[in-house]
């Protein structure tokens, strides 16, 4: 009977070794985001889109003007923006400021800032809303206008297939494309516009 004893405490040895060395060797897991990129963490970002808007002349917004010859305020952009992600694993939050040019029709500046909250879908992308206020100055009324301001609100997309460095929302930094479109006061103008944005 001693001797069946020992001869399992012998065997018993090793595995209970090896259980403790594997145990001891493994890295500490972390939480993860749907991606496999890390679920938390500061993401930096900064962007440059083009796009279209109209300001609807029939319920102008903001104290705005009916538009001179009867039509919409309207024209192209080009937007720079600039802003910072918090991922919270599977959605994260964040605020974005933005500086508008407009570069052809009856818009001359737009400035604003907005918060932003959204879902991690797929490989890189994030899909999202945002809410913020804007100004915004128009060409049509000459150089002494005002900048006239109210609430704005959008929705958008970001991709970025992972094959190519993008390996999610605080993983490889890297370039994705955004889908937005966004309005002015209460839905008085509507902004699509598309760009690339890139992460760090």
């Amino acid at each position: 009977m001693r001797i069946l004893l020992a001869a399992a405490v012998a065997a018993a040895l090793p595995v209970a070794a090896y259980a403790q060395d594997t145990e001891t060797s493994a890295p500490a897991t972390t939480a993860t985001s749907p991606d496999g990129s890390r679920a938390f963490g500061i993401e930096p970002y900064v962007g440059v889109m083009g796009g279209y808007e109209q300001f609807d002349d029939t319920n102008p917004a903001a104290g705005i003007p009916h538009a001179p010859g009867g039509k919409d305020f309207d024209g192209g952009i080009v937007q720079g923006v600039a802003g910072v992600n918090l991922p919270l694993g599977p959605v994260f939050v964040g605020v974005e400021g933005n500086a508008t040019k407009g570069v052809k029709g009856d818009i001359d500046w737009e400035y604003g800032v907005a918060g932003r909250a959204g879902f991690r879908i797929g490989e890189s992308g994030l899909i999202y809303g945002k809410a913020g206020y804007q100004w915004v100055n128009f060409d049509a009324l000459g150089n002494d206008s005002r900048d006239f301001h109210a609430v704005t609100a959008g929705l958008g997309v970001e991709v970025g297939p992972k094959s190519i460095g993008l390996g999610g929302l605080t993983g490889n930094s890297g370039i994705r494309l955004r889908l937005e479109v966004n309005s002015f006061g209460n839905f008085n103008s509507f902004q699509p516009v598309a760009g690339i944005i890139a992460h760090f």
